[in-house]
């Protein structure tokens, strides 16, 4: 796995993880029952917490993206790429929305919320 962690990203760091372990289950780096790194692992390799590692595999088994085997270890679960990708789209969509609604609470137009989208999707 190729997980980067940002120590400077407002983002908790499992889920940084969590997102970096998902999105290569679903651009098919990771493909369904390959064997995760242990816990111990992935932190040791990541220089994090054993604790922030169990946190996000927890995340991600709760999200059906990964299968915990007592005693065996983590692996990728079958996945429905589609089904995931909707998931995600929502959560985008909720994230979005949130944002609007703060920018709104602010004082910013429709107008001024839609120049300074558009200048980030520049970026």
């Amino acid at each position: 796995m190729n997980i980067i962690i940002s120590n400077s990203s407002m983002q908790p760091i499992y889920e940084q993880v969590v997102s970096q372990v998902k999105q290569e289950i679903l651009n098919g780096s990771l493909a369904p029952e390959s064997k995760l790194p242990s816990v111990r692992e992935l932190a040791g390799e990541l220089r994090i917490s054993a604790l922030t590692v169990k946190k996000a595999y927890d995340t991600l088994e709760q999200e059906g993206f990964i299968v915990t085997v007592h005693g065996k270890g983590s692996f990728v679960a079958g996945v429905n790429r589609d089904l995931a990708l909707e998931a995600q789209k929502k959560e985008v969509e909720k994230e979005l929305d949130s944002v609007i609604k703060k920018a709104k609470s602010c004082g910013m137009t429709e107008e001024e919320i839609t120049q300074l989208f558009e200048l980030l999707m520049e970026e």
